[in-house]
């Protein structure tokens, strides 16, 4: 029988503080930080605000990995390479030429925050120290990420919701988190980068 988790629920200006003392509390020799959240919940602007308290982690965008607009479950799954022992990374996703590109390696000896929906799944939260779910209500979420990405993410907003939609209710991510972000609780943004 699997333990049940309750998330602790921190707001925004706490959220920093309660991951870095979660990270701390778990003890791992190389955390990993899975920061998941549906697209513009604010998972980019927390984890700039980590990693720049945190300045040894490495952070991995999804949104660099996803193979476009119908690609959730594959930057999922892309994950398990960068949580690997042996030759961690991930390769970019070339929007321009609609196939994959660079290869990144990652430092196994170095903290790692990857942010972006998908992060959080079982698979993933296994290989992880600890899962963050960021949320926001659907309207303001929305207004964030067209205002952030405005007319190339306006026509593919329902398509990418309904991969979200059918991710969240296979996996159920927040109830795999052991923090939640209660973006309702606002602090000003540190970063104009988004998040998908």
């Amino acid at each position: 029988m699997s333990r049940v988790v309750v998330p602790r629920v921190v707001g925004e200006r706490d959220a920093v503080g309660a991951i870095l003392a979660a990270v701390r509390e778990a003890g791992a020799a190389r955390p990993v930080v899975l920061v998941d959240g549906r697209s513009g919940a604010g998972k980019s602007e927390l984890a700039d605000r980590l990693v720049a308290v945190w300045p040894q982690a490495q952070l991995v965008r999804l949104d660099d990995v996803v193979p476009g607009w119908d690609g959730l479950e594959e930057s999922s799954r892309a994950v398990a390479g960068m949580l690997r022992a042996d030759a961690p990374g991930w390769r970019v996703w070339d929007w321009a030429a609609d196939a994959p590109g660079q290869w990144h390696a990652i430092d196994p000896g170095r903290p790692l925050v990857i942010e972006g929906v998908g992060s959080l799944s079982a698979a993933n939260r296994a290989g992880a120290t600890l899962g963050v779910w960021v949320e926001l209500d659907d309207d303001e979420r929305r207004r964030r990420a067209l205002a952030r990405d405005g007319e190339v993410y306006a026509p593919h907003w329902e398509r990418w919701a309904a991969q979200e939609e059918a991710f969240i209710a296979r996996e159920r991510p927040r109830s795999r988190a052991v923090l939640v972000v209660d973006r309702r609780r606002r602090i000003p943004a540190l970063s104009s980068r988004g998040s998908r």
